[in-house]
């Protein structure tokens, strides 16, 4: 015997479905908040951004993508888990990422830009990535970008900071 099925034959349908009050006002701007419409809804770069993560990285845009980052082939292939090699053989054969590598190089890029952004400059950001961190159990975040999981910490930890909440 569970409890909601007997609620609704105990309240009847109606009790759930009361009607709305309508009121007529003159003035009906007075009923709209003015707030910017961008923060609700999905802006357009969002879904680019699905749709490229979902089509996949050009090589040749990872390559633009990854010039101003501080990280080597060898890291980028780290946390694609990708060798380096075929990193290579993708830069030669002009190939495409699949999308779980698209999505992990687009997580890095833009956790990347917000980490230059609350430090102020990307210099800082880069010292901050390759020291170990008290906060995250004396780990050096640049080794968790390996994960959606370990991208996420970095993520809250860079919130904490431009808060002011520091460990």
């Amino acid at each position: 015997m569970t409890f909601f099925p007997r609620q609704i034959t105990t309240f009847g349908r109606d009790h759930f479905m009361k009607k709305e009050k309508e009121y007529n006002n003159a003035d009906t701007s007075a009923n709209y908040l003015n707030e910017p419409n961008q923060a609700y809804q999905q802006t357009p770069s969002s879904s680019y951004l699905i749709n490229t993560m979902r089509s996949g990285i050009p090589f040749h845009t990872f390559s633009k993508m990854t010039e101003s980052s501080p990280f080597s082939l060898d890291d980028w292939s780290a946390f694609l888990h990708l060798s380096e090699r075929t990193i290579q053989r993708y830069k030669k054969e002009k190939k495409t990422f699949d999308p779980i590598h698209s999505e992990k190089i687009l997580e890095i890029t833009m956790l990347y830009k917000r980490g230059s952004e609350v430090f102020g400059k990307s210099e800082k950001f880069d010292s901050w990535l390759s020291t170990k961190s008290i906060a995250m159990g004396g780990i050096k975040p640049k080794d968790l970008l390996d994960s959606s999981f370990g991208i996420t910490l970095i993520n809250d930890e860079l919130t904490r900071i431009e808060h002011g909440v520091l460990a």
